[in-house]
């Protein structure tokens, strides 16, 4: 399938999906006044919708919400507010459903068409009166060049937004699928503080819709760890609008494939920038696990050594210290044969190899730091034992991590 990635994101002209709208603004929930906290995306018509949560049983007021709004499996706008997160406050679940009728009030629709989210700090009452006051300007100010804005109104600690869109083609229509997300801390995604929104003009139905999400999900977000804790928030929401004329999805066809294929491609990027963009960190570091004797032997293993508080850290002082990730490799509670495993190290830097069949071999520690100091290292792993692999994406962990989350209340 041919698919290219466009300018844009959720809305964009003239290349992003059909019939979407956004924006961001600063509405006041944040006290500084440049960084803009409250977001909005907004589609022309009803949408068929699909959205998968958090599995942490601490749950973000908003899900409770956008679950019963879309179990219908339809929406037409996405509404989030960046600095509260709107979870373990008594009043939560009203204030979001208050969060929703504000919003469906100002868009003349339906509070029940309203997908909702918040990020921020966990425990602190959310005050409406800035949602209120700034929704009349967040809606006159729609226009599908917003998608720029929206995904900025969404960062808390991120340090760059997280945007993209592809093009390609279903049953000879030009289809589109743009996103935006959030996510630098707090990503342990088990799905699924880490939020995605996607839009696309593909005509899909809502089961199809979610059916694609899930599968997508388990080998992206899934897979995605920072520092091995699950958000309260967590939620990757699609909207379709089905404005790109091709023949509705409804069905695992091979119109379905190209879709899922297209989301698949989407959501990695989303997936590859937040883990190299994680609270504090220097790199992007990737496991890549090679010769499993299943799908779930391969995905335990990569994740397991991409999780290693130990590994993440030698990442960071560029340490080749391979024995961490047999370590990682040996507790993850994969059935695996340690004495079959190879490591190696590669990046832009070159590559290395560090352990063959389960022991060290010679290697130049030059040549190791050099792999070792790039921005985007890859840990390869074969075990030897199938035809399986699997990759998990993570970053390394610094002292800026530290600092960050030592003070992120204040």
């Amino acid at each position: 399938m041919e698919l290219s990635f466009i300018g844009g994101g959720v809305a964009g002209a003239p290349a992003a999906p059909k019939g979407f709208t956004a924006n961001g603004i600063h509405c006041g929930i944040r006290k500084n006044k440049e960084k803009k906290d409250l977001a909005l995306i907004y589609c022309e018509k009803d949408c068929d919708a699909a959205a998968v949560y958090t599995q942490n049983l601490v749950c973000g007021a908003p899900i409770t919400v956008t679950r019963e709004n879309i179990s219908d499996g339809k929406a037409r706008a996405i509404v989030c507010n960046s600095g509260i997160a709107n979870t373990c406050n008594a009043d939560g679940v009203e204030k979001a459903e208050e969060m929703c009728k504000i919003t469906a009030d100002a868009l003349g629709i339906s509070k029940s068409d309203i997908v909702v989210a918040s990020t921020g700090v966990i425990g602190q009452p959310i005050d409406l009166e800035p949602i209120k006051n700034g929704m009349a300007k967040l809606v006159s100010g729609l226009n599908k060049d917003g998608s720029d804005s929206a995904a900025n109104a969404i960062m808390t600690t991120d340090t760059v937004k997280k945007e993209f869109a592809c093009e390609f083609s279903l049953g000879g229509k030009k289809c589109r699928i743009g996103a935006i997300s959030k996510g630098s801390g707090m990503i342990h995604p088990n799905m699924a503080t880490m939020l995605a929104f996607i839009t696309t003009d593909a005509d899909i139905s809502a089961e199809m819709l979610k059916k694609s999400l899930l599968e997508v999900v388990k080998d992206s977000f899934n897979m995605l760890s920072v520092d091995g804790d699950t958000s309260t928030n967590d939620t990757v929401a699609v909207l379709a609008s089905g404005l790109c004329g091709n023949e509705k999805i409804t069905s695992e066809n091979a119109d379905y494939k190209a879709f899922t294929c297209a989301l698949a491609a989407i959501c990695e990027k989303l997936v590859k920038l937040m883990a190299k963009d994680g609270e504090g960190a220097t790199k992007l570091v990737e496991c890549i696990v090679s010769g499993a004797a299943d799908q779930k032997t391969a995905k335990i293993c990569a994740k397991s050594v991409i999780c290693s508080s130990l590994v993440k850290a030698a990442m960071f002082g560029a340490d080749a210290n391979w024995g961490r990730i047999l370590c990682a490799l040996g507790y993850s509670g994969a059935d695996i044969d340690v004495h079959k495993v190879d490591v190696k190290f590669s990046s832009a830097g070159g590559e290395i190899e560090v352990c063959k069949d389960g022991s060290g071999i010679p290697f130049s520690e030059e040549l190791a730091k050099k792999v070792l100091v790039c921005d985007e290292v890859y840990i390869l792993v074969d075990l030897k034992s199938g035809s399986f692999s699997a990759a998990a994406y993570g970053c390394d962990l610094t002292y800026d991590y530290v600092k960050i989350n030592g003070d992120y209340r204040t």
